[in-house]
């Protein structure tokens, strides 16, 4: 700082030593500037009283002062709670308290540099420079007049009185761990903040090792970081505005740092205490002026894919869950990528309905973290780079993950994407209807199975899986192998290419699938209704057979049914549904919202019913015009069969509903 930056004020303040007498002579030393200073009555007083008078007013030894003006002092008995001046006159430290303004050594303004570290004449602490443009500040007082000249040295009034206790900022400054973090706090100048002994601060405080794994994984230097514009708000993330000891901390708490881009998530696992991802190694380190918790992690404040959950008005159940689990650390870590498949809250409704349990059971259940690690990806997928068919391996382990894209429609399993692509600082978070179960599914056992290859193709093919994936469904599936569809295709004179390519995909497996779970103890000779509403006939005479194809392998068990294999692929009659068919139905549209036009070119009395992909029957009713209006309200979002049948003629047609 040059000596061109005195202030207007400073001016005042020599022109008024200059008319009370006070004119700086070669004998005018610092303490006869501060006794002919009205603005410094009580500090003279307090000098006075301490005899520090005559050690200052030695011309033979060089000073520097940091002077407290009248409004310091007066502040002071506010910030004490005393009464008066003569309180502060009783402070038994008041001699150290005043020493610890004094410098020995004759200390221009000039010859201050930011984040210099000086000895006082009270050597209990050191006094901390900031200059910060045409600021000067000692620990948290800021120069208010600066260079006023004694014969022994340099007077710099202050604003307030500085004490020597020792603060959150000497925690770190006597650390031999924390030299990254002192070098970041002098270049943001928040030594001022953090030097105040009237403030009550909490610090969570990143060892230098944080700081060197933080560089590597930004791809940044030191410098880097000290010169980013981002710097003040990523330190003052790490500092809340009241102490807080580790002993009021809990498990999913949320605290407003100083910072107000972000806030911080506390977790608390058995003995272990994180912040963000950050772990506490040394708790409750106490200053004057508030509390040090080291950290190994340096935390950043953008928005990570768990406030993307915890600021969502729909996701509190998915955030009770990930705090119960002990996943905020892993979700709010800002050097992962993830990929968050999030259920709603009313996801978690249907969910728990459909598992007769409770939030509480649900929370309480061992299997919690696998649940929610299934919803999670280690990298960032966007819904531009899911494909129809995708198989993605989630966190978890216990299974993987699949994808289905049916015109704009994403699923992943059984629940349908509602909101794609909501971008955070450590990954993306796409909203789910459904809550997915790392349970084997159905589909599960042909995915898993050398043997299916073919059946799997034409599943994904007939965008199926979100009904097979469905984990609250109960189905048995009949599971021809790639030798039975090599045979069939032979027979059929057709490609695997044509088979996937048919319009009848979808209605020749569901021929393979009944809408409840049955074991093959429980089969019975006769016809067996299946999902696409015609008949399977079985035969138990001789082991099992379903139509024409020989049950090789039986009751194999999952969540969600049971997978018998068979030897044959059943094909329903496709022949009469096409000589029968002259229908020529009509539905729109397709997809629809609240009605379904149904378009006859007979007005025969036909009846109408939609099915889900589990079989069950949402709404029948009869028909008996050409046009035809049908009310489908009371219907969710997804995919059903919708089947007009007579005693002549049926026609099945797969429509989409969005709400």
């Amino acid at each position: 700082m040059k000596k061109h930056l005195l202030s207007i004020k400073n001016l005042l303040l020599a022109t008024t030593l200059v008319a009370s007498g006070g004119l700086v002579t070669a004998q005018t030393t610092v303490y006869d500037v501060i006794a002919g200073s009205p603005n410094h009555t009580y500090l003279k007083t307090a000098l006075d009283q301490e005899g520090l008078n005559s050690v200052l007013d030695v011309n033979a030894n060089q000073y520097t002062i940091f002077a407290p003006d009248n409004a310091a002092f007066e502040q002071l008995i506010i910030d004490l709670n005393l009464t008066g001046i003569n309180d502060v006159l009783g402070l038994a430290d008041l001699s150290n308290i005043l020493q610890y303004h004094v410098l020995s050594g004759s200390v221009p303004s000039s010859a201050v540099a930011n984040g210099q570290i000086v000895n006082s004449l009270h050597n209990d602490n050191t006094l901390k420079l900031t200059t910060n443009g045409s600021s000067v500040f000692a620990n948290q007082a800021e120069v208010n007049g600066a260079d006023l000249i004694g014969s022994n040295g340099y007077v710099h009034s202050i604003n307030s009185v500085l004490l020597d206790n020792e603060t959150v900022a000497d925690i770190a400054i006597d650390s031999p761990d924390h030299s990254t973090l002192v070098a970041a706090v002098i270049e943001a100048r928040l030594l001022p903040a953090l030097t105040n002994p009237f403030s009550e601060l909490t610090v969570f405080a990143p060892t230098d090792a944080a700081f060197t794994a933080a560089l590597t994984a930004m791809n940044i230097s030191a410098a880097d970081l000290l010169a980013s514009p981002d710097l003040t708000d990523i330190l003052l993330y790490h500092v809340l505005g009241s102490e807080i000891l580790s002993t009021s901390l809990s498990n999913g708490m949320i605290a407003q740092p100083l910072s107000t881009t972000n806030t911080l998530k506390v977790t608390i696992n058995g003995a272990d205490v994180f912040i963000n991802q950050a772990q506490v190694t040394t708790p409750n380190v106490q200053a004057g002026n508030g509390a040090v918790h080291v950290l190994n992690g340096v935390m950043l404040p953008g928005e990570s894919v768990a406030d993307i959950a915890i600021d969502s008005p729909d996701h509190s159940t998915l955030v009770a869950a990930v705090i119960e689990a002990r996943l905020l650390p892993a979700l709010t870590n800002p050097f992962a990528e993830f990929t968050v498949f999030a259920p709603t809250d009313a996801a978690f409704t249907a969910t728990l309905t459909a598992m007769n349990i409770t939030a509480a059971d649900l929370l309480a259940s061992p299997d919690l973290t696998d649940i929610l690690l299934y919803h999670v990806l280690g990298s960032e997928v966007l819904s531009t780079s899911l494909s129809n068919g995708m198989i993605a391996q989630p966190l978890s382990t216990t299974n993987t993950l699949k994808v289905t894209i049916d015109g704009s429609d994403v699923f992943v399993n059984q629940a349908q994407v509602t909101t794609p692509n909501v971008q955070a600082e450590n990954g993306a978070v796409h909203v789910l209807n459904g809550v997915v179960l790392p349970s084997e599914t159905v589909a599960d056992v042909a995915i898993d199975s050398p043997n299916h290859t073919t059946l799997v193709a034409a599943v994904v093919e007939a965008r199926l899986l979100p009904a097979l994936t469905n984990p609250f469904a109960e189905l048995t599936l009949f599971a021809p192998t790639d030798m039975a569809f090599t045979a069939a295709l032979t027979a059929m004179n057709i490609s695997a290419t044509d088979l996937l390519a048919s319009p009848d995909l979808a209605y020749i497996l569901l021929y393979h699938v009944i809408g409840s779970e049955v074991y093959s103890t429980a089969l019975t000779n006769g016809p067996v209704e299946t999902l696409n509403g015609q008949d399977v006939i079985v035969d138990i005479t001789a082991g099992v057979m379903i139509n024409d194809a020989n049950v090789t392998n039986e009751d194999i068990a999952s969540t969600n049914g049971i997978v018998h294999i068979v030897d044959g692929v059943l094909l329903p009659n496709l022949t009469s549904i096409q000589e029968n068919n002259n229908l020529d139905v009509q539905v729109y549209p397709n997809p629809a919202i609240n009605v379904l036009n149904i378009t006859l070119n007979s007005n025969e009395l036909f009846d109408l019913t939609i099915t889900d992909l589990n079989g069950k029957q949402i709404l029948a009713e009869r028909i008996s015009s050409i046009s035809n209006m049908v009310d489908i309200t009371n219907l969710s979002s997804g995919m059903y069969l919708l089947r007009i049948a007579n005693s002549n003629t049926q026609s099945t047609t797969k429509i989409q509903i969005n709400k």
